[in-house]
């Protein structure tokens, strides 16, 4: 926990996050200047009706999605902030902004595309409070990757910590970011748990390998794996961002359910390791957020292949689960102070890079929106 930069007020902030894997959304209360962390407010969640999010999984891929289907997803959102003003004890005129990451359905920055959907008038209309969104538009179109978005934040985390350090996030894909005092690297290393989860749902009808325990009792499939990474994106060198989507699972379509996620497993794993060679030195620790950071076997295989401490962020007193959503109440204070959200060694932009799209309360008429780009 920092002091507030001189001269800058700190205030609170709302940050939400329904990442890569589609299983819910997060909301976090985060009070903050925009580079450091003041004091770290209430979090909660909610999962996915099942039918919700296989209507929503199907519009992977798509660059939009049925106006019904968005309208619920924000609904979504504002009920849960709602609930957490309510948890909080805070009224919504103490909180500045709500950030609002929206759903990537999309994302092709090499052509200068992403797309996440989310009505960001919507969502403040419904919580009346201001919302910032579209975080990534404004960096792919000046040429940058648009991702990863959290790097900034894990900076304002880790000032303190022994460093070179790693920040690993296990989402559907993995990114990294990689801090040594004001030396930051980041980008996505490969799938984390998308291909895994989507293994899983396909042969067993659970929605995740709790644990690892399916891969852990299968089998590697070396000629599967070694077809898995065979792919230029790894020796790119960063930044770089993935799709969801990106890799394909045909290698392993011949294989029974429990050595299909032994591979895949194997896969995530391999990839993160191969991501060291992209360091300009090895990591003291490695520091692991998002969902992946509950299966055992990833975390336990992690270990043996990095051989350096791998750990949840819960040892460093960092929220895990809470993570994604404050970088994004961070990032929505940063982009209302003008303040770079991506920088040239995050996602490859030319020069250091403002974003987002604010949307301002304006119940029964037409919103009012604005570019918080320079």
């Amino acid at each position: 926990m920092k002091k507030d930069t001189v001269g800058a007020k700190a205030e609170w902030a709302i940050g939400m996050m329904s990442g890569t894997s589609m299983d819910g959304v997060d909301a976090a209360l985060l009070k903050t200047d925009g580079t450091e962390v003041q004091e770290f407010g209430p979090a909660l969640s909610i999962p996915y009706d099942p039918g919700f999010r296989e209507q929503f999984r199907a519009c992977l891929g798509q660059r939009s999605a049925p106006a019904e289907l968005v309208a619920e997803f924000t609904r979504q959102h504002a009920a849960l902030a709602l609930d957490l003003l309510d948890k909080s004890g805070l009224d919504r005129s103490e909180v500045r902004a709500v950030g609002f990451h929206g759903q990537t359905l999309y994302h092709e920055p090499e052509n200068g595309i992403t797309v996440q959907v989310g009505d960001g008038q919507l969502l403040a209309d419904l919580t009346g409070i201001d919302v910032v969104a579209d975080f990534r538009t404004a960096d792919v179109q000046a040429g940058g990757e648009g991702a990863p978005l959290a790097p900034l934040y894990h900076r304002a985390l880790a000032s303190g910590l022994d460093q070179p350090v790693a920040v690993l996030n296990l989402g559907g894909v993995a990114n990294v970011t990689w801090l040594d005092g004001e030396d930051i690297i980041a980008f996505d290393t490969g799938p984390a748990s998308a291909m895994i989860d989507d293994w899983v749902m396909r042969h067993t009808g659970q929605g995740y390998d709790a644990g690892g325990a399916l891969a852990r009792s299968g089998t590697v499939d070396a000629a599967a794996l070694e077809q898995l990474l065979d792919n230029p994106y790894f020796d790119r060198k960063p930044p770089k961002s993935l799709d969801r989507d990106d890799f394909s699972a045909a290698p392993v379509a011949h294989l029974s359910p429990a050595d299909g996620a032994a591979t895949l497993t194997a896969f995530t794993i391999q990839s993160i390791a191969r991501a060291g060679e992209h360091l300009s030195r090895p990591p003291r620790r490695w520091l692991v957020t998002g969902g992946g950071r509950h299966n055992n076997w990833i975390m336990e295989r992690l270990s043996q292949e990095l051989g350096v401490p791998v750990e949840p962020v819960e040892a460093v007193n960092w929220r895990g689960d809470e993570l994604e959503a404050e970088a994004f109440a961070f990032l929505a204070v940063r982009s209302l102070n003008g303040q770079p959200l991506s920088l040239p060694q995050t996602t490859g932009v030319r020069a250091p890079m403002q974003g987002g799209v604010l949307f301002r309360p304006q119940a029964g008429q037409a919103g009012e929106q604005e570019q918080l780009t320079a």
